[in-house]
């Protein structure tokens, strides 16, 4: 390997671990807005994979072009699907009406016991 696709690799390393060490320090709380700021990071790189994909010129560029942008899409889909479900949580959970005093009694829609 030479020393520029070492270097290369050691910073991914480092920025690997130091991610997941921030990102595994975050509150709960604050998931939902971390996501959202996430998914607008994603559109980013969804509009700098559509502009590489317009300037592609080999079979290989345009198909790897087309990867980025189709997993980039994916990426900004599924951060919107899981922040969706976790603003879910936190909606008011519908109240449960009591039974009226017909239906206590045991009886069915036409007078006659269950």
């Amino acid at each position: 390997m030479s020393t520029g696709i070492l270097e290369f690799l050691t910073i991914f390393v480092l920025a690997a671990l130091v991610g997941n060490e921030v990102i595994g320090r975050v509150p709960s709380i604050l998931h939902t807005p971390l996501m959202s700021g996430s998914n607008a990071i994603h559109g980013i790189v969804l509009v700098g994979a559509i502009l590489v994909m317009g300037s592609a010129s080999g079979a290989m560029q345009v198909t790897l072009a087309f990867l980025a942008v189709l997993l980039a899409t994916l990426n900004i889909v599924g951060g919107f699907v899981v922040t969706d479900r976790m603003l879910e949580m936190f909606k008011p959970k519908p109240v449960e009406r009591a039974p009226k005093a017909s239906d206590a009694s045991g009886d069915d829609a036409t007078g006659s016991p269950k």
